[in-house]
């Protein structure tokens, strides 16, 4: 069913995740018109913007002691994961993010995300 190919695709997007190749991970599973956004801030559109936003996230950690995929789950063309991310950031310092992704799928790559967290 769609629901298992869904539960497969984010499931190893995740996996890529949690094995530190968040690059790898947005090149194979985002679509070029990508939508995402944090909380309620402006949304960045395009993969390219997105692309750029994930790298300066990414590369402003410079220790990452957990990336963990507490929950998962999936229905009509939308997946959603409970992370608990433990790091420190250039910017922010040690952080234990709690954050909820909602992605909603077209076909085999995420053109919307959403994370919804707060920083502690």
């Amino acid at each position: 069913t769609r629901q298992e190919q869904l539960l497969v695709q984010v499931t190893e997007l995740n996996q890529m995740l949690v094995d530190n190749k968040p690059l790898e991970a947005f090149e194979k599973f985002y679509h070029p018109n990508v939508v995402m956004q944090d909380n309620h801030k402006p949304a960045t559109v395009g993969k390219d913007a997105n692309r750029e936003r994930e790298r300066k996230f990414y590369g402003s950690i410079t220790e990452l002691r957990r990336n963990t995929p507490i929950k998962v789950a999936v229905g009509n063309e939308i997946t959603m994961v409970e992370w608990l991310m433990d790091f420190t950031h250039t910017e922010w310092g040690c952080v234990l993010l709690h954050q909820i992704s909602v992605q909603v799928w077209e076909g085999a790559q995420i053109i919307k995300e959403n994370f919804f967290y707060s920083l502690k």
